[in-house]
């Protein structure tokens, strides 16, 4: 615990962790770099044994992914009935899957693009890195910190 701010240190988890905590959700934020510049985007995915697979279409995430295949993909949850929140990171290579790719074809049933269509092109994350934080959210001043102006417009 930081006793400056009687706030619980985050647990650092353990890969195996982040994996089954991966495996309860399926939106996570994909970020690339797209001309120069870092830029974040809502993907759909699913957990296929230690890699992950998203769907987009043609674009700025898949012409990103095609100039450096490097990304981030990184989800997480709030349960405010356990005050709990985690979030996992994964680093790594994004290459496109064929139409063909073994095991994909159930992966691919189980993703539904936001936009519903011309999300054709799958792709798989092997990582390079997967690292993960678990937060307890029942520290007794958490909300009784009061917000200046700047803080409350940003939440509000």
């Amino acid at each position: 615990m930081n006793e400056k701010n009687l706030v619980p240190d985050p647990e650092i988890l353990e890969p195996d962790d982040c994996w089954r905590l991966l495996t309860e959700t399926n939106v996570g934020r994909l970020s690339v770099v797209a001309n120069g510049h870092p830029d974040i985007f809502p993907v759909s995915f699913v957990v296929d044994g230690r890699s992950v697979v998203f769907r987009t279409g043609m674009g700025t995430k898949q012409q990103a992914i095609e100039a450096d295949s490097v990304v981030a993909l990184e989800a997480d949850a709030v349960s405010a009935e356990f005050g709990l929140a985690w979030s996992v990171v994964i680093k790594g290579q994004a290459t496109q899957a064929g139409p063909s790719s073994p095991g994909l074809t159930e992966a691919r049933r189980g993703m539904f693009p936001w936009q519903g269509v011309g999300k054709e092109l799958l792709y798989v994350i092997v990582p390079d890195s997967i690292t993960g934080r678990r937060f307890d959210l029942s520290a007794t001043n958490s909300f009784d910190t009061p917000l200046n102006e700047a803080t409350r417009a940003g939440l509000e």
